[in-house]
């Protein structure tokens, strides 16, 4: 083990066990479009907080129709877990997601950086907390805004 990475690596795979609801969180996220949005009952309690930058959702019918709104005009939505941190009712999910909106980024694929917060009761997801930059997610890709978002950006940099 003479690489710092080599460590990271052993450290995960020692004190980082998935459990099986993170596991079936995953698959299904994965599998997530317009179609199958039912299958969020599977893994939301009824109680469930979800909260992301933009929103604040109580209750899986609420969830439901939040992610039916949001589905609505995506193109391509994929979650990469790129790293998770568990325990037995609660995980940090790093992830990569990629979509694609007809009015973003000229239908163009938009790459978004962020982590999720899960608690769970009963196998089922409780509390959802996203983290995730707003700008990366919408605000850059809208033209002129998008444009002035950068140029503020660049500026900041200097």
């Amino acid at each position: 083990m003479n690489s710092q990475s080599e460590k990271i690596h052993d450290f995960n795979d020692v004190f980082m066990p998935h459990h099986g609801w993170v596991d079936e969180f995953i698959e299904a996220y994965n599998k997530l479009n317009v179609n199958n949005l039912k299958s969020l009952e599977e893994i939301y309690h009824n109680d469930i907080h979800f909260q992301d930058p933009l929103h604040t959702v109580n209750g899986r019918k609420n969830l439901i129709q939040y992610f039916e709104k949001m589905y609505t005009n995506i193109i391509y939505c994929h979650f990469d877990i790129t790293h998770s941190f568990n325990s037995e009712n609660e995980a940090a999910l790093y992830w990569d997601m990629t979509y694609q909106h007809p009015g973003l980024n000229k239908g163009k694929k938009i790459i978004v950086h962020g982590h999720s917060r899960l608690k769970v009761v009963d196998r089922k997801v409780i509390f959802h907390r996203d983290y995730f930059d707003v700008g990366n997610l919408i605000y850059q890709h809208v033209p002129l805004l998008g444009g002035l978002i950068n140029w503020i950006n660049n500026r900041a940099a200097k």
